[in-house]
């Protein structure tokens, strides 16, 4: 059941951001109010569009999620996503110690500054338990690879290189 994984490619390519104030130990989430996972918890993120970078597509999902813009973002991660219902995502992961502007709820997305130590696992995607504590608190770089059917996490593999 686990995919090819030298194989595969992604049908879309999206991103991450996640944005940490190292002195308050806190990172700025979102309660997703609409779209692939609404009503979970994750960073402000969504779909490359045609044309753009990697980056640009982080720093302009995050301002429109949030009204906040990421200063200085730096990649640290890759997940790649099969569901079994065909769609293949890959999600390219930053994190940005530096920002302008202040979060404001938006159509898509509400705020949701959370502690590094205490994060709400329960309300997020099932992968995130195996690599976000690491990407915030330790900026370690990592490749995770997951297959889901629909919210269920079916396989997982994180590789630390």
């Amino acid at each position: 059941m686990t995919p090819d994984w030298t194989h595969w490619q992604p049908g879309i390519r999206a991103t991450l951001m996640f944005i940490v104030d190292e002195a308050r130990e806190q990172v700025l989430l979102i309660r997703k109010k609409r779209g692939l996972g609404a009503g979970k918890i994750n960073g402000p993120g969504g779909k490359m569009d045609p044309g753009e970078t990697s980056i640009e597509c982080a720093i302009r999902e995050t301002q429109e999620e949030l009204g906040v813009t990421a200063l200085n973002p730096v990649k640290h991660g890759e997940l790649w996503f099969q569901f079994v219902d065909g769609l293949a995502l890959h999600v390219d992961v930053y994190r940005a110690t530096e920002w302008q502007g202040e979060a404001i709820e938006t159509p898509e997305a509400v705020p949701l500054w959370t502690s590094l130590h205490a994060l709400p696992f329960e309300e997020m995607w099932a992968d995130d338990r195996f690599w976000l504590a690491e990407l915030l608190i330790e900026k370690k770089d990592f490749i995770g690879r997951f297959l889901f059917d629909d919210d269920s996490m079916l396989t997982n593999e994180i590789e630390w290189p």
